[in-house]
């Protein structure tokens, strides 16, 4: 299932985390740019705990941006439904009590 939620006439659909999208987008390219790092820091086999803390980092900054994503997603799309009430609401709880599961087990 998608992020998405349509518009009366259901000819339009956007994402809950549309208006911050730059943000995530620099957010990941800096996570990218983290993992890149650690690539090279294997390559020029530097010290483990090293690289371990700069894994560290990167984890950290991956919940972050899944915990944005996620407060969004129940912000925009969930309580849309939820308005909305119905089996679409029932299926956007569901979801994101799965999506919820899935970052808590991670």
């Amino acid at each position: 299932m998608t992020d998405t939620i349509d518009t009366v006439g259901g000819d339009h659909a956007h994402h809950g985390y549309i208006t911050d999208k730059e943000v995530y987008l620099k957010r990941l390219r800096r996570i990218e740019g983290q993992a890149r790092g650690v690539q090279r820091m294997v390559d020029e086999e530097q010290y483990c705990i090293d690289i371990l803390t700069q894994i560290s980092a990167i984890t950290k900054a991956l919940q972050n941006v899944a915990l944005g994503l996620m407060d969004d997603h129940l912000n925009h799309c969930v309580l849309d439904a939820a308005k909305n009430g119905g089996p679409e609401a029932e299926a956007k709880l569901a979801e994101a009590s799965a999506a919820i599961g899935r970052l808590v087990r991670s």
